[in-house]
């Protein structure tokens, strides 16, 4: 039997005042939040997560978080590039150099953005990509979403500068993270945007992240993330990209957290000529488990889908890849191709490696490659000849391993980020082994 949410309807109106939210967006929480309880839970094949406490939301409330939680790499942001800094439902800070506000560039928190550009917000909040209704999570965040982000590029706008977000759960306090990103990227436009997900402090609290990305004709999205949830938060996280003709967003993510936690990537290719590459590059440690459902949809004629994963396991830890090419009927000349691996380096791990094509076009291009599998052992005993340590020598194998993935992504501190972040993933998983 379902648990039902405790949560009311007055309780969601009170917290919306707070933020002096539009009537529209009042609605529309209200609405999901009566629809929760009737609604399922999304499937994710081999994902078991059902008894996971991923709706596990108190009162909506008004929590402030203190700046000190702002993470060093943060507070070096330079002032000539566009950063926005965040803890919990605190905005510490917001940077947009006036050239590129010149240009129309919208960057701002979400509840700004509600009240300064109603119509805009409007036309896209899970009009597009996310659909409140579409499950129970999503009509979960729908009613309670509690920060988030809005970003805007205006027609024929390219911004050589890459903008930046940090986002940080704060979890030393009771605080859940309902967090929600939607960007619009005009036709014609073009630039890089940086998502770095934490967490700071211990307390158990859950997490639902919905980021929607929608680009239209002829833009270029490079959406690059990493994804670093402590161990203490049970995460649900869902970006989703919408792909209107000749548009093209290039996914470079990171999957770096300790807790468990549920990745749902989708991309639509709507438009003719439309074209996503998803890369994704994760390691689990510990006893957590890791679930990534990526998806590209193949509408339009000519469109492009490719699907490029790569895990590694330690201890008892689980990783599950799912991946999923459709090509939808009328889809002529559509290519859809991925590759999932899965690399274990305890006896004890789990991984999975699912690819899954669904064609329902013939004239089209479609493959797949799976692997799950353990270290080399000739590498290992080559590197270990030459005097390296079995630690560093494992280390080094799946760097190169991940290296793979790395190297498609174009961005240089995004690469050096995910580099450390992943040597100190390793060198904490191997301390248990």
């Amino acid at each position: 039997m379902k648990k039902q949410l405790a949560i009311t309807p007055e309780q969601v109106a009170d917290f919306a005042a707070l933020h002096q939210e539009p009537a529209w967006f009042i609605e529309m929480r209200q609405a999901a939040l009566a629809q929760i309880d009737s609604l399922a839970l999304p499937i994710f094949e081999k994902i078991n997560f059902k008894h996971w406490p991923v709706m596990a939301a108190d009162t909506p409330q008004l929590v402030t978080s203190s700046a000190d939680l702002v993470p060093e790499t943060a507070q070096q942001l330079d002032a000539s590039q566009p950063y926005i800094v965040q803890v919990g439902q605190t905005t510490v800070k917001i940077n947009l150099p006036e050239a590129i506000a010149a240009q129309g560039v919208i960057f701002t928190d979400i509840f700004t953005a509600l009240r300064d550009y109603p119509e805009l917000v409007k036309a896209y909040y899970m009009q597009v990509t996310v659909k409140p209704d579409e499950d129970r999570l999503t009509a979960f965040h729908t009613a309670l979403m509690n920060s988030g982000a809005f970003l805007y590029v205006p027609k024929n706008v390219v911004i050589k500068e890459p903008i930046t977000a940090y986002y940080v759960q704060d979890s030393t306090q009771p605080a859940d993270f309902i967090h929600h990103v939607l960007i619009v990227a005009e036709t014609n436009s073009e630039f890089s945007y940086l998502e770095n997900l934490q967490t700071a402090g211990d307390h158990k609290n859950l997490a639902n992240v919905v980021v929607e990305v929608i680009a239209k004709d002829n833009s270029h999205v490079h959406f690059a993330s990493v994804d670093s949830f402590g161990q203490s938060v049970t995460t649900y996280l869902n970006r989703r990209g919408h792909l209107m003709r000749d548009a093209r967003i290039d996914w470079a993510l990171g999957f770096m957290n300790d807790g468990n936690i549920i990745g749902d990537f989708d991309s639509d290719l709507v438009g003719e000529g439309s074209h996503a590459e998803t890369k994704v590059v994760a390691i689990s440690t510990g006893k957590q488990v890791q679930g990534i459902d990526t998806r590209v949809t193949n509408i339009g004629q000519r469109s492009i889908g490719h699907i490029l994963q790569h895990g590694v396991i330690l201890e008892d830890a689980t990783l599950t890849f799912n991946g999923i090419g459709h090509i939808i009927k009328g889809a002529k000349g559509a290519d859809a191709q991925q590759e999932n691996r899965v690399l274990m380096l305890s006896r004890t791990a789990r991984g999975d490696a699912n690819p899954l094509l669904l064609i329902d076009e013939n004239d089209v291009q479609a493959g797949h490659a799976a692997s799950v599998g353990r270290v080399d052992e000739q590498q290992m005993y080559y590197l270990m000849s030459r005097g390296l340590s079995k630690e560093v020598a494992q280390r080094l194998v799946i760097r190169g391993f991940l290296g793979a993935v790395l190297a498609e992504i174009p961005d240089k501190v995004v690469r050096q980020q995910l580099t450390a972040t992943i040597e100190r993933k390793l060198i904490d998983g191997q301390k248990s082994e």
